[in-house]
């Protein structure tokens, strides 16, 4: 595994970093730590997740690991606060209430005094960005949270974030996870240039595309039974995604990972890690198995003739699948 700097910070992560959203969920409490332990062990030391994974299950899987193998202060440690946590009026979103509330919940579920990296899972229109800002702050000069972040924002977004920093003497963001993958590389427009240019670390969530950068969906032949695409024809949002254009892409790119050995994840987890202005792409297995393949992808070395031949099947800020549209709504970076 290769170290990065956490955006403009001292902080070193591993090029891959362990998303555990599927743990305490789909993947068991047993399973989830052996997941972790594995990828503790080929090296990585960045560990992601977020409150509202299974509704804080995901933590206390994530915590309850870090505990029984003692490895809590070798790793960054980053979750998020934003999603619906409970049924009342204030149980969501980015207020300083909500926001320090969960902060304290998710220590709690993590079993630790301090969270490295607390990211804010989705901008809100509606509450100043001071308010948030403020809030963190505080989290921080208190000695819970170390650094903060952000998560699906627009460029313009973290950009006027910047100037609240610094008109009111706060905290500042230092990383942004954006969706990122070779079925829809936009954020290449705008977001990734103003990250180089003011030091944010960029954290791509989704770095295969929801599992359809795995090499196991066809244009010729049904879903298999038990992925995420069983049952796309009956699910319009999924139904969006199922392109010509995806296959298009998925198709010229496996020659690529054949004349590499590789599988088609790894070639697009590979791309992923080695493009410029990323830091970590976030894995997020559901098996060991699944593991074991990405870990892989940090031994593919691309070429400049291999970037060139990828860029020529899928263009630079092109996008072929709305993912995020599709499952979320209007895409910050859409341009």
């Amino acid at each position: 595994m290769e170290l990065r700097s956490l955006g403009r910070t001292g902080v070193k992560v591993t090029n891959l970093c362990l998303g555990c959203m599927m743990f305490g969920g789909r993947t068991n409490p047993a399973d989830s730590m052996a997941i972790i332990d594995r990828a503790l062990d080929s090296g990585i030391n960045f560990l992601d997740t977020a409150n509202v994974y299974s509704l804080g299950r995901s933590e206390q899987a994530t915590g309850e690991a870090l505990k029984r193998n003692g490895k809590r202060n070798q790793v960054v440690l980053a979750t998020k606060v934003h999603g619906k946590m409970g049924e009342g009026a204030n149980d969501m979103g980015n207020s300083r209430r909500h926001i320090i509330e969960q902060c304290e919940a998710s220590l709690r579920r993590l079993q630790t005094d301090w969270i490295d990296l607390y990211q804010i899972h989705r901008p809100q229109a509606d509450i100043p960005i001071d308010e948030t800002l403020r809030a963190m702050d505080d989290l921080v000069r208190s000695g819970k949270v170390r650094y903060i972040g952000t998560s699906t924002y627009g460029a313009w977004q973290l950009v006027e974030s910047l100037w609240v920093s610094k008109e009111y003497g706060l905290e500042r963001f230092v990383c942004e996870q954006p969706p990122y993958n070779l079925l829809d590389r936009r954020i290449e427009r705008e977001l990734i240039p103003m990250a180089q240019t003011y030091g944010f670390g960029i954290i791509p969530w989704s770095p295969l595309a929801g599992g359809l950068l795995t090499g196991k969906y066809s244009r010729s032949e049904p879903p298999p039974e038990d992925s995420r695409f069983a049952n796309y024809e009956t699910n319009p949002m999924q139904r969006r995604r199922m392109t010509d254009a995806l296959f298009d892409v998925v198709e010229g790119l496996k020659p690529i990972a054949d004349g590499k050995g590789a599988t088609l994840s790894q070639l697009a987890l590979a791309w992923c890690m080695q493009q410029p202005g990323v830091t970590a792409p976030i894995i997020g297995p559901r098996t060991m198995d699944q593991l074991e393949d990405n870990l892989k992808a940090a031994e593919i070395v691309l070429t400049d003739e291999d970037r060139r031949a990828i860029d020529r099947i899928i263009r630079p800020g092109q996008m072929v699948s709305p993912f995020y549209e599709a499952e979320f709504g209007p895409h910050p970076h859409r341009v």
